[in-house]
């Protein structure tokens, strides 16, 4: 009999999610416990021997398992990565420091960019020069490549990151440097620049393939430490990584290109929010994704979440573009914030409210965990406001301390503010509601987009619990939240499509294009996708081709997508009207003017997994749980009628207030609102404005 079980794995700040699905059983079935910060496979190995064990599932009959981490990006905001050196073309080795040679706040005469990864010390230029068409102008002086690697080693460089100049035209040189690193240094890894981003804009390609070279050593030992810990588990199925788009790839791409892991963990959550779009027939949703430590707002249209081709990591100020380290890379278009369930609430010196963005994680964790924190949090609020339950938290599995809860908030916010407890509690949950609708109203508006004419989908462990206060701060007329909504970027890791993008740079006026050239390049990243999915029936690929472009001497380029088959100088005109259309759609018009093609894309994708099969939930119990006290914003405290999700009634229409209650997740929603129960048990609520 074949393999059906797979299991999705998300490590958060601080809840590790995991989800067991096996489709030959009808059998969904979630878990989440603390994350090990320490030592993050710890949670993970413990957490997947718990659901084998709560399944009846043998090692032996895992298909697969699919792991988003958030490893890349704790490591770039903490600076524990390695120690890097940068080989560049003589002449060019201070390319980070220019960077676009603009300042990203001018009004503040203090802003300082984010801290280089490879300081001036530890950057080298070494003679040898590529024209911009890919003619060679000058050979490479191997014997300076090698004093260079030698001189760094001798600093105690880690890994090493090469960039040369124009090596997206011609990568000769760059392949050259690094089969010298290997005979100088065989242990020292490398990164080219033109194998982790073969793109036009030398600042942003140097800067992705430094940030590849600061993580890489890190991941590989962590995803060789878990395929280990895997296989001594009895679990010999292929391990596969989310990437920052929403894809899945294999281990060793992982291990080679870390850096496309930096929006991992967040991007299954949109994907899992997608999905369930599509599901229930929302066209237009805003992912709302709400865990211990961050909060991820994203926009998910016609059921899919919008991508975008740059990135910025490790902004000094969040709304700030330009403050962070640009990085060359397929992510999902989303913003995050520092709100979470762990952020931490304290009057700051003005004596005014602050939540986040310092977080107790899950180590030592809010108050109510009773893990050693002692910090009042959003999630010790939400206790006190009736969102959650002392003892039903996790199933039972942790009591949460109300008691300690009560006094901790007392002393640092209630007691300092003048405040009674639940008007403490409150005021918490204001000003984190407060941020999140500022962020969202940010994205959405950077679109073009109303947030009243979307519905929000709300998941992860404190999204939900959070949700009816956001869509009333955003006027937003309908929220919607899963079944698992603790667990559902897990899901969206089960959910997610094998995936490769591949770029290559060949600017070029649309009326000139070498369409011969062109070709060759699709050639190539179909052959390089094609190795790396390794498909095993190929008429089950898709494909999509597309172009960034732009009217010549414009900086900004949009993606637009290719007509399919081979292309030549006959279809000028077609790429060129679909320019037009893409042009309009996003600035409203479309001018008369040469166009300008900057670089080709092409995207490899497998089918991605259908999760539409019923879930196992343990039944048995009262759909009701009786009342209890919720304060809910702009009511104040109020009798809510707790119902327990497993039990619930396919069809059911409830009235709030009203708390629902699951495992991993809780939710609350006032007296206005009106909540239907699907098939699958999502919730559909309409919230009156």
């Amino acid at each position: 009999m074949s393999r059906t079980v797979r299991i999705g794995v998300d490590v958060g700040g601080t809840f590790t999610d995991l989800l067991l699905h096996d489709p030959r059983r009808g059998m969904t079935w979630p878990g989440k416990l603390p994350t090990t910060p320490h030592a993050p496979n710890e949670a993970i190995t413990a957490g997947i021997a718990r659901l084998l064990e709560e399944t009846s599932t043998a090692p032996g009959d895992v298909a697969g398992i699919v792991h988003g981490t958030t490893l890349v990006t704790n490591t770039l905001l903490e600076r524990t990565g390695a120690v890097v050196g940068l080989l560049t073309t003589s002449g060019f080795s201070d390319v980070l420091e220019m960077g676009r040679e603009t300042r990203f706040d001018t009004t503040d005469l203090l802003a300082r960019p984010a801290q280089l990864l490879v300081p001036r010390h530890l950057r080298r230029g070494v003679p040898g020069r590529i024209a911009a068409d890919g003619r060679e102008l000058e050979p490479l002086d191997e014997t300076a490549v090698r004093t260079a690697v030698e001189d760094l080693v001798g600093q105690g460089v880690e890994a090493l990151a090469v960039a040369l100049l124009h090596s997206y035209r011609n990568a000769e040189h760059e392949h050259r440097v690094r089969d010298l690193v290997t005979q100088v240094c065989p242990d020292l890894p490398v990164t080219v620049s033109s194998a982790v981003a073969p793109v036009i804009g030398e600042y942003e390609r140097t800067g992705t393939a430094c940030l590849n070279a600061y993580v890489q050593p890190l991941m590989s030992r962590y995803l060789d430490d878990l395929r280990a810990d895997l296989a001594a588990m009895g679990i010999d199925a292929p391990l596969r990584i989310m990437l920052s788009g929403g894809g899945v790839t294999t281990l060793e791409d992982a291990k080679e290109f870390p850096v496309r892991l930096l929006e991992s963990g967040p991007a299954a959550g949109a994907i899992a929010a997608a999905a369930a779009a599509r599901t229930l027939g929302e066209r237009d949703v805003v992912s709302f994704d709400m865990g211990g430590t961050t909060a991820k707002i994203a926009v998910v249209q016609e059921g899919r979440p919008r991508l975008k081709h740059d990135f910025e990591a490790g902004r000094v100020d969040t709304f700030k573009p330009g403050s962070g380290l640009p990085v060359r890379l397929t992510v999902v278009d989303m913003i995050e914030i520092g709100s979470g369930g762990g952020s931490i609430a304290a009057p700051d010196a003005l004596g005014l409210l602050k939540v986040g963005p310092r977080s107790a994680g899950s180590v030592p964790g809010p108050v109510a965990y009773g893990r050693g924190g002692e910090r009042p949090t959003v999630t010790d609020a939400d206790l006190v406001l009736g969102y959650l339950d002392a003892e039903s938290f996790l199933g039972g599995e942790m009591r949460l301390r109300t008691a300690e809860v009560h006094k901790a908030l007392t002393r640092d916010v209630a007691g300092p503010l003048g405040l009674d407890l639940t008007d403490a509690a409150a005021g918490i949950v204001d000003v984190v509601t407060g941020s999140m609708a500022a962020a969202a109203r940010m994205h959405l508006s950077e679109q073009g987009k109303d947030p009243a004419e979307f519905a929000l989908l709300a998941f992860g462990g404190a999204g939900p619990a959070h949700a009816y206060g956001l869509a009333k701060a955003l006027k937003m007329p309908r929220v919607i939240v899963p079944m698992r909504a603790g667990v559902m970027a897990a899901c969206g890791l089960l959910a997610a499509a094998p995936t490769v993008d591949e770029v290559r740079s060949l600017p070029s006026p649309l009326a000139d294009v070498d369409w011969d050239q062109v070709a060759a390049l699709y050639d190539e990243m179909l052959t390089r996708a094609t190795g790396t999915l390794q498909p095993e029936d190929p008429t089950l690929v898709r494909i999509r081709r597309s172009a960034e472009m732009r009217y010549l001497g414009q900086g900004f380029a949009i993606e637009v997508d290719l007509p399919g088959g081979d292309l030549g100088p006959a279809d000028v005109g077609r790429v060129r009207t679909a320019f037009e259309a893409m042009y309009r759609t996003v600035f409203g018009r479309f001018l008369d003017g040469a166009v300008e093609v900057v670089n080709w894309r092409l995207s490899m994708q497998l089918p991605d997994h259908d999760m539409a099969t019923e879930g196992t939930y343990a039944r048995g119990e009262e759909v009701s749980r009786g009342v209890r006290s919720v304060h809910f914003p702009g009511h104040g405290l109020l009798e809510a009628t707790v119902w327990n999700r497993y039990e619930l009634t396919p069809g059911t229409d409830l009235a709030g207030p009203a708390v629902f209650e699951e495992r991993e997740a809780s939710c609350a929603f006032g007296p206005e609102c009106r909540i239907r129960v699907t098939d699958d048990l999502t919730l559909v609520v309409e919230v009156g404005q």
